[in-house]
């Protein structure tokens, strides 16, 4: 089966639908944005909670919609419609209100990745979601379980919706110049991600500029000053990152555009994003990675170092006065 081209149009059947998915990605950009602070200060428990139980509700909005196109029978599928707009009303709110009584002004570890890994996987399988629905929603006839999953990961609903929450949290985050370039990087490489699986020549020659100027960028870091090593484990997680995307797009183009391939292809391009989301949502309280200091001339006129003993390590033994005879 062809999967379409990456612009998916939208008939006025799905036209609803469409302002569901761009309501829920504004208020995605707007929950992550006001419960994360942007100073070396930790989220309260509770606001991390109501994010959580506010995209979660999304979810099952999206499951619910999704729900109208596989269901003959319309009447129940709305039901749960309605049930899911109910949901993302009383529930967030009341989990929130049950919280503030048990946790109070409660914060999480700084050090931890456990919320952000959660609010990372919260946002993409949102996301993905969106992509099944509007894959399944376009499509012609039925489709098979693989073929839904190539459609939707290949979806721009997927991958554009991704790449507008990753540019709101760069933009938002205290992030150090690598920092900034990199994530960007795989931000614009989430934009051509639709061309890979559906025009692979337009697609692949897109990424490949984007990954280039990243290395020019990176290179560029590393001959003109001095890197962390905060940010040398983020170059090379980077890296590796998107050598596992080139390794998919190759496999896809290799296999002919199949199910599988696409489905490789999508997996590893979430991964990444689920990633990225994590890291910028932590570094949006512990602040951009400590850079080098720059090794300073010595100061002749200054003295050495005093070590144990109290004599300078640049010093010698004093002299000891001989009397004379």
């Amino acid at each position: 089966m062809s999967v379409p081209g990456p612009v998916i149009g939208i008939s006025s059947a799905l036209l609803p639908f469409a302002s569901v998915a761009l309501a829920m990605i504004a208020v995605t950009v707007f929950v992550l944005i006001k419960i994360l602070p942007r100073q070396p200060d930790p989220p309260l428990l509770t606001h991390l909670l109501l994010a959580v139980s506010v995209l979660s509700g999304g979810s099952l909005l999206l499951l619910a919609l999704l729900f109208v196109f596989l269901d003959p029978n319309g009447t129940t599928a709305w039901t749960w419609v309605l049930l899911a707009f109910n949901f993302m009303m009383m529930f967030p709110v009341g989990l929130w209100f049950v919280s503030l009584v048990l946790f109070e002004d409660r914060r999480i570890s700084s050090r931890g990745w456990t919320w952000p890994v959660v609010l990372a996987v919260a946002t993409t399988g949102s996301e993905v979601l969106m992509g099944l629905l509007f894959a399944v929603g376009g499509a012609n006839g039925p489709l098979s379980l693989s073929a839904a999953f190539a459609l939707g990961l290949s979806s721009v609903w997927l991958y554009w919706s991704m790449a507008v929450v990753m540019a709101a949290l760069i933009a938002w985050a205290p992030l150090s110049p690598l920092e900034r370039s990199g994530s960007a990087s795989l931000a614009l490489t989430s934009v051509f991600a639709p061309w890979v699986a559906a025009v692979p020549l337009v697609g692949g020659l897109a990424a490949a500029a984007v990954m280039g100027g990243l290395f020019l960028v990176v290179a560029r870091r590393l001959l003109r000053h001095r890197v962390s090593p905060a940010d040398l484990r983020f170059l090379l997680a980077l890296n590796a990152l998107f050598l596992a995307m080139a390794v998919s797009a190759v496999t896809l183009v290799a296999d002919g555009g199949g199910d599988a391939s696409r489905i490789l292809f999508g997996t590893v391009m979430v991964v990444g994003m689920a990633g990225e989301i994590s890291y910028l949502v932590r570094q949006c309280y512990r602040g951009p990675s400590a850079a080098v200091a720059p090794l300073r001339e010595a100061d002749p006129t200054r003295p050495g170092p005093v070590a144990a003993g109290g004599l300078s390590r640049e010093s010698t033994a004093p002299e000891i006065p001989v009397p004379s005879r």
